[in-house]
C-alpha cells in the first residue's frame, strides 16, 4: 500500500512563503467583502473612472456627436419611430387654459393616456414637458406637476404632495397660466402605469435586464419621443420647447434635453452631482431599487454625470437645488457645475448656464425657486 502525504495548509505557507506574502502584500479580503451595499474595493473601482469621453479630455468639434452616439448606445433601447396616432379623449375649460387628456403610442409597446393644459387664445404657444419625480409613490406621475381635475383620489394624493415639494403650488398650472402648452405622461410604474411598489423596483429592472432593455434606458427614450410630440402638435411652437423636472424629473430633464433636439431651455431642479462624488457611504444612490431609474450600465466607464448634462450645451439650462439636499454631497454639486461651466464656456455661450444652490433648502421646489426659473424660461426661451 502507498503510503498518502498530508500537508497542512502552514506547512503549504512555509514551503511556499512568497505565495503567503503576495497574498497578504495584495490586501486579502478575508470573510467581510460587502461592508453595507459597497463592496470593499469601491474605492478602487471609483479610482479607475476616468470618464475618457467628458469634454475635460476628448473635447473638440466632434465631440458631442461621439459622446451622444455612446450613450444612445448605452440605453439598452432602439430608437422608436411609431406613429403617435394621438387622440383626445377629454377636454374642459380652466382658469385661462384647456385642460385635456388624450392618449398616444409613447413607443411601439406602449400606449398611455397624458395630461396637457393649453392656454386660450390661437397660438401656437412655447410648451413645456413636465417631469415629475420618482418620490417612492407611484399612485400618482404626471399629478404630481399638472392639477389633476379627471379623479378625486389622485387629487387628494397630488394635492398633500405639492404641499410637501411645490409650496402647495402646481408647476404645470403655474406655467400653463404664464401661457405656455404643458405636457405630462406618466413613467413606466407610475400613475396610470402603476403597479409598482418601493420593493420590486429591483426586480423589474433586473427582468427588463433580462429582455435586453432597462427600466432607465426606457425611459430616455419615452422621454425623447413626448418632447417629439409636443413639438408635431398644431398648438406648440416647436422652436420653444422646454423640459422642467424636480428630482428624478430634474435628471430627466437635462437627460432628454441632451438627447433630444427638440428640446430649447432646460429647468433641472435637484439632481446634479459628479458621479464620484455621489458613490459615498451612505448615500440614497446606494440603496438600489430607486437608483436603477437613473442607471445606465457601463456608461459612467465613457462620461460623468456633468458630461451627459452637458451635451445639452450651448442651448440655455439653469440647474438648481437646495443647500440642504440631502441626496447630493456639496463637493459632487460643485464638481458638476464646474464641469458643466467649461463646456458652455468653451462653446461661448456661458450667458445660457445658470447655476444655483439655495440657502437653506433641502430637496424642495418652493414657490420662491418656481418663480425664479419661470422667470429665468421666460428670458431664454
Amino acid at each position: 500500500m502507498k503510503r498518502r502525504s498530508v500537508i497542512s495548509l502552514p506547512a503549504v505557507a512555509l514551503a511556499a512563503p512568497h505565495l503567503a506574502g503576495a497574498r497578504a502584500a495584495a490586501g486579502f479580503e478575508g470573510p467581510s467583502v460587502i461592508d453595507g451595499n459597497l463592496p470593499v474595493f469601491y474605492e478602487r473601482l471609483r479610482d479607475e473612472l476616468t470618464f475618457p469621453l467628458g469634454w475635460q479630455r476628448s473635447g473638440g468639434r466632434d465631440w458631442k456627436r461621439r459622446a451622444r452616439a455612446t450613450v444612445e448606445d448605452l440605453l439598452q433601447q432602439p430608437p422608436d419611430r411609431t406613429a403617435f396616432d394621438p387622440e383626445v379623449i377629454d377636454e374642459q375649460p380652466g382658469p385661462g387654459y384647456r385642460r385635456r387628456q388624450l392618449v398616444f403610442d409613447v413607443t411601439r409597446h406602449s400606449r398611455v393616456r397624458a395630461t396637457m393644459l393649453i392656454p386660450d387664445g390661437p397660438g401656437p404657444f412655447p410648451a413645456a414637458l413636465l417631469l415629475h419625480d420618482h418620490g417612492a409613490r407611484f399612485d400618482i406621475g404626471k399629478e404630481k406637476l399638472i392639477q389633476p381635475w379627471y379623479d378625486e383620489t389622485r387629487l387628494a394624493s397630488a394635492t398633500a404632495w405639492s404641499a410637501r415639494y411645490f409650496s402647495g403650488r402646481f408647476v404645470g398650472d403655474q406655467l400653463a397660466a404664464r401661457g405656455y402648452v404643458v405636457l405630462a405622461v406618466d413613467a413606466l410604474g407610475w400613475g396610470d402605469r402603476g403597479g409598482l411598489t418601493y420593493e420590486n423596483q429591483q426586480a423589474l429592472a433586473s427582468n427588463l435586464f433580462h429582455l435586453g432593455s432597462s427600466p432607465a434606458g426606457l425611459m430616455a427614450r419615452e422621454d425623447v419621443r413626448a418632447a417629439a410630440l409636443l413639438a408635431a402638435l398644431p398648438e406648440v411652437d416647436a422652436r420653444r420647447i422646454a423640459a422642467v423636472g424636480f428630482s428624478m424629473g430634474g435628471y430627466r430633464a437635462w437627460q432628454v434635453a441632451a438627447l433630444s433636439d427638440h428640446i430649447a431651455a432646460t429647468v433641472s431642479v435637484c439632481w446634479m452631482t459628479g458621479l464620484k462624488e455621489m458613490m459615498v457611504p451612505g448615500n440614497n444612490t446606494l440603496r438600489g431599487q430607486s437608483a436603477f431609474y437613473m442607471l445606465h450600465p457601463g456608461l459612467y466607464r465613457h462620461l460623468d454625470i456633468p458630461d451627459v448634462a452637458s451635451l445639452a450645451a450651448p442651448r440655455p439650462m439653469f440647474v438648481m437645488g437646495g443647500e440642504l439636499d440631502p441626496l447630493f454631497t456639496a463637493a459632487g454639486v460643485a464638481v458638476a457645475y464646474r464641469k458643466m461651466e467649461r463646456v458652455w464656456a468653451a462653446q461661448r455661450s456661458s450667458r445660457n448656464l445658470r447655476t444655483k444652490t439655495w440657502p437653506g433648502l433641502g430637496h424642495v421646489f418652493t414657490a420662491e425657486m418656481q418663480d425664479e426659473a419661470l422667470n429665468w424660461l421666460a428670458a431664454n426661451l
